[in-house]
């Protein structure tokens, strides 16, 4: 009997399938809620849709890099929420020390961590190449430990914030912002739709994903994979650069521990995008984002606590490792 294996245009035929009747099952729950729900609720239902946004698209932008990483380097960066942290206080650096507006912070941000990110790929992950992924992935714990008590020495252990007053407060319709949240959607429209075309159209981004698809397959093809390694380091430190001043922005304080927080769901995003797919992880983060948010609205059966939202992350991490284990967007993997 001759087995054949089912060709790429059905696995992703397959991958969408799954994708989209999660989609309109979420939307039948979130449409009878809102038929269901007073005017009232209406105005809270957009301010959380708008938090979802700022959400979802750190969490997308940071897993873009993160799942990039594995998929490329093999290396699971638990450092990753770190690299965050080293965003905003660069950030902070330059936008409260040196007294430059926020647009000039975010874009040393980025390169700062981008830089760091190198340096980090060429002084310490590519010298420990094929020690393991486990050993590797420890060593990623080490560098975020470490990190985290550099800025701790350096910086003090005290709350920190950018050069924006909180306490104004922007009115857009129902929905009510501070300044930094403003920025951070502002940010969060314009940079995400980019990510997305700059892997589908550049030519170092189509590169990108065809290495993290398949290593081997990308080298035989004429790829520079040693090359391409740099520069996902570079799009990685930089994304988790902006990310980390999009955070800053929308917590309105940040400290040394910032990063610890959406480490659990950056990862979570990578895992429900698929590990390798960068296209999954910029879109399971904003879905991640915005289901954490709207969870909380009262007209849906009640609303969930606030406190428990990355509770509900984590329930979704586990039912998706039981029921799809290479993600919504992914293929199956040997780690």
């Amino acid at each position: 009997m001759r087995i054949t294996a089912p060709s790429t245009g059905s696995r992703l035929t397959g991958k969408w399938m799954v994708a989209g009747a999660l989609a309109v099952l979420a939307s039948v729950v979130v449409l009878i809620a809102v038929i269901l729900a007073p005017q009232a609720d209406m105005a809270r239902l957009a301010q959380l849709f708008v938090n979802g946004l700022v959400t979802g698209s750190i969490l997308a932008l940071a897993g873009v890099g993160a799942t990039l990483i594995f998929g490329i380097q093999r290396i699971a960066n638990f450092a990753h929420g770190d690299f965050l942290t080293i965003g905003a206080y660069a950030a902070f650096v330059v936008n409260v020390v040196l007294g430059q507006n926020l647009l000039v912070a975010a874009m040393g941000a980025m390169g700062a961590v981008a830089l760091f990110g190198v340096a980090a790929h060429f002084g310490l992950f590519r010298p420990l190449r094929g020690r393991g992924t486990v050993a590797i992935a420890l060593v990623s714990v080490g560098l975020g430990l470490l990190i985290r008590n550099v800025i701790f020495i350096v910086a003090g252990s005290q709350t920190r914030q950018f050069n924006v007053n909180q306490s104004e407060v922007i009115t857009v319709g129902v929905v009510r912002l501070s300044p930094g949240q403003a920025v951070a959607v502002a940010v969060a429209v314009v940079v995400s739709p980019l990510v997305a075309l700059f892997l589908a159209r550049t030519r170092v981004g189509k590169q990108m994903r065809a290495v993290a698809d398949n290593r081997d397959l990308a080298s035989v093809s004429g790829i520079d994979v040693e090359r391409i390694g740099v520069y996902v380091w570079i799009l990685a430190g930089g994304l988790a650069g902006l990310a980390g001043v999009m955070l800053g922005l929308s917590q309105g304080t940040f400290d040394p521990n910032m990063g610890l927080g959406p480490l659990f769901l950056i990862f979570t995003a990578v895992v429900l995008g698929g590990i390798g797919s960068a296209y999954g992880a910029l879109v399971a983060g904003l879905v991640l984002g915005l289901a954490m948010e709207l969870s909380t609205w009262d007209a849906l059966f009640g609303g969930l606590d606030s406190k428990y939202k990355p509770v509900l992350a984590f329930v979704v991490l586990i039912l998706l490792l039981l029921y799809r284990p290479q993600g919504l967007f992914g293929q199956a993997r040997v780690l």
